[in-house]
This record gives structure tokens, C-alpha cells and sequence, in this order.
């Protein structure tokens, strides 16, 4: 993760810290326990137990110093009111130019973007071009095929 702070929903946020608990709890003793068993079989270099257990032991590491950090550095963000511009927490319909179906969007922090969910990062260049606007609002931004104009339908 970037020196960047990270902008999270109250329910990842708690997600996070459940995650963080489990990784804490849980996972680390399975892993020891793996490990305990590994060492029991004898010749550790030629122990494929063994390599496997200490590289999940490694990846359960680093999870939980990348959860640790986030939630330190985590700003907590809800979009209680409804208002006219597209911040943080918003959920946007939007309509690409020549097209009738609109798609609808919740502008969320990096973390928990999910585009098959419609939790669209506010860092992405679509949303980074949707912050700020308004209902009604045409906007154009630039994507691999070229630049794309869309429109803002409603802001939630």
C-alpha cells in the first residue's frame, strides 16, 4: 500500500478487523501447528510439508501487516446525507454517450473496490473523473480505447 490514506466503508472497516482477528487468532496457530508437524517428519530440505507450511506462515505475515496498517491508517467515511455531488460513499448512475442503459456505481476507497459489486475506486480514472460532478453533468475521460463521455443521471 502507498503512504496514501486509505478511505474506508464503516462495514470494511469492521470486516478488516474481523479478517485481522481471524489471521491472528486462527490462522497462525493452524500454521503452527503445520509446522510442528512438518519439523516431526524428519529431513527439513527435502521437506515439501515443511516449504509449504513456512511460505503460507510468510503470506500470513504479510497480510496481517498490510490489515495492521490499514486500519491504522484507515479514514472511516459514510455518505449519510444525500447531496447533489459526487463524493466519497455516493452511489452514481451514469450513461455512456450513445447508450441507453445506465450503470450505477458506489464510489469507494482502493481498498475495497469491487467492480463485479459496482464499489468503484475513487482512484480509477473513472472515478477519479466523477468525483466532483454533478446530476447531469457530461464528462469525458481517457481509457485504453480511447476517450469515453458519459453522462451523470442521478447522484445518491
Amino acid at each position: 500500500m502507498t503512504d496514501q490514506q486509505s478511505f474506508l466503508t464503516p462495514e470494511k472497516f469492521t470486516e478488516l478487523k474481523h479478517e485481522l482477528d481471524h489471521l491472528k487468532t486462527v490462522r497462525r496457530k493452524e500454521v503452527a501447528e503445520s509446522l510442528e508437524y512438518a519439523r516431526s517428519l524428519g529431513d527439513l530440505s527435502e521437506n515439501a510439508e515443511y516449504q509449504e507450511a513456512r511460505d503460507m506462515q510468510a503470506a500470513i505475515e504479510e497480510r496481517i501487516t498490510h490489515l495492521e496498517k490499514v486500519i491504522k491508517e484507515a479514514k472511516i467515511v459514510s455518505h449519510d446525507k444525500k447531496g447533489d455531488i459526487v463524493v466519497m460513499g455516493s452511489t452514481v448512475t451514469i450513461v455512456k454517450d450513445k447508450e441507453k442503459d445506465g450503470r450505477t456505481y458506489t464510489m469507494v476507497g482502493s481498498e475495497e473496490a469491487n467492480i463485479h459489486e459496482h464499489k468503484l475506486s475513487y482512484l480509477s480514472p473513472l472515478g477519479e473523473a466523477l468525483m466532483g460532478k454533478a446530476k447531469g453533468d457530461e464528462f469525458v475521460f481517457e481509457t485504453p480505447a480511447g476517450k469515453q463521455k458519459y453522462k451523470v443521471l442521478k447522484v445518491e
